[in-house]
């Protein structure tokens, strides 16, 4: 599985304005819900959920906040870059300013664990996320986050 394969052009925004982490998820919440036809509300909660089991913030600014969701047939990324990083409970401390939320089917196929992986991998790379930062457009972002 690659990043393209859940993750398109139009679902990649730049300078999201968030004063915390619980606006931020409810406001990623609603674009991804759009983009996935799916209730807003739902995905908000099911993220927040998540997030009670311990914070995505994974470490190097990056969050990557997921979460299953009933109906929903394939996995569906959405990507923000954030105009300035927020503190997001991350493992290592520092604020995050980019995350990548990732929606997933409720029924375990392996196709989850996989999309989850492969953004996972990609946001490691600290060229990549020099590239996701510097980008100066929702093109260049998608150029990066999806270049092998």
């Amino acid at each position: 599985m690659q990043i393209v394969d859940f993750l398109a052009p139009t679902d990649v925004v730049l300078g999201v304005r968030a004063a915390d982490k619980h606006q931020l998820l409810r406001e990623l919440s609603a674009q991804a819900a759009a983009g996935a036809g799916l209730d807003p509300d739902e995905v908000a909660m099911k993220l927040a959920k998540r997030e009670e089991l311990g914070s995505t913030g994974v470490g190097n600014g990056v969050a990557l906040p997921h979460a299953r969701i009933a109906g929903l047939k394939l996995p569906f990324g959405f990507l923000a870059r954030l105009h300035q990083a927020i503190d997001f409970d991350a493992i290592d401390d520092q604020p995050v300013d980019i995350v990548f939320l990732l929606l997933l089917p409720e029924t375990e196929n392996g196709e989850q664990l996989n999309a989850l992986a492969c953004a996972a991998r990609a946001l490691r790379k600290p060229e990549r996320l020099y590239s996701i930062r510097n980008a100066v457009d929702r093109e260049a972002v998608y150029g990066a986050i999806t270049a092998d």
